[in-house]
């Protein structure tokens, strides 16, 4: 190490003359000693230098499977990795100015992101996450298939439920599968936190609207009424489904896989 940086993992400065690990692919940079720890889901830088301000979730998705933006990997890692003791993680809001501030900063940087660890309070790197989400053109579930996840989450039977959201989930564009998988996987792990003080029912509250949205991009008065108690139904339900089928989409190299 020549420029002291940040260590990726722990958040700690490596200081000049020390020897490091960085990857090739996506440029984390760590300790030898915080080499265990690392993250183990890495995605390639994109050719292209700076990502769109705006756009569908592929545009911002790597062109190797599983198909989940950089931003979101080093987002979830960065709160996986310091922010499971916070009180109120997702819901607490992060400063505006700064959650803005850095969300510009990651989209101009394309693949090679700065380290996050420089970001004091986590609330802001929560922040960018669900701001980022937000901005997409369209929401995860996709407009296509918004109904389709809102009557799957309707129907009464337990069993019979969780085949038609397995089902729907399947049919999600493969970058847009990936990344809920991904997301459902981190989510669950905020709930299981009992520091977070943040259980299923308060995560489906804050990311209802983020990841189900509406049925179009300008929705009527009235379907943002209807909708809202329903989005947050979908996110409830999809958390009720087991670790297993969600690894089966990140963990795979086979992009079409459907696990059963």
């Amino acid at each position: 190490v020549i420029r002291p940086e940040p260590c990726c993992v722990c958040g700690s400065r490596i200081r000049f003359g020390k020897t490091a690990i960085k990857c090739c692919q996506c440029q984390l940079l760590l300790h030898t000693k915080c080499r265990e720890q690392c993250p183990s889901l890495c995605t390639p830088r994109p050719h292209h230098h700076a990502w769109p301000r705006e756009g569908v979730l592929a545009d911002f998705a790597p062109s190797t499977p599983p198909l989940v933006p950089t931003l979101v990997v080093q987002c979830v890692t960065e709160v996986e990795t310091r922010g499971l003791t916070e009180t109120g993680l997702y819901r607490v809001p992060g400063a505006e100015q700064l959650v803005r501030e850095w969300k510009r900063k990651l989209l101009r940087a394309g693949g090679a992101l700065p380290a996050l660890g420089s970001v004091a309070d986590i609330h802001v790197v929560c922040g960018v996450l669900k701001d980022f989400l937000r901005g997409l053109k369209e929401p995860l579930v996709t407009f296509s298939l918004h109904l389709a996840f809102l009557r799957a989450a309707d129907i009464p039977d337990d069993a019979a439920r969780d085949t038609a959201l397995r089902h729907v989930v399947s049919k999600l564009p493969p970058a847009n599968r990936d990344t809920l998988a991904f997301l459902m996987l981190h989510l669950l792990k905020v709930s299981h936190s009992p520091d977070c003080k943040m259980d299923v029912l308060n995560l489906s509250r804050v990311f209802g609207p983020t990841l189900v949205g509406h049925s179009s991009a300008n929705p009527t008065p009235l379907a943002i009424m209807e909708d809202t108690p329903r989005q947050c139904k979908v996110v409830a339900c999809l958390l009720s489904l087991p670790p297993s089928f969600w690894r089966g989409f990140v963990e795979t190299e086979q992009e079409n896989l459907v696990p059963m």
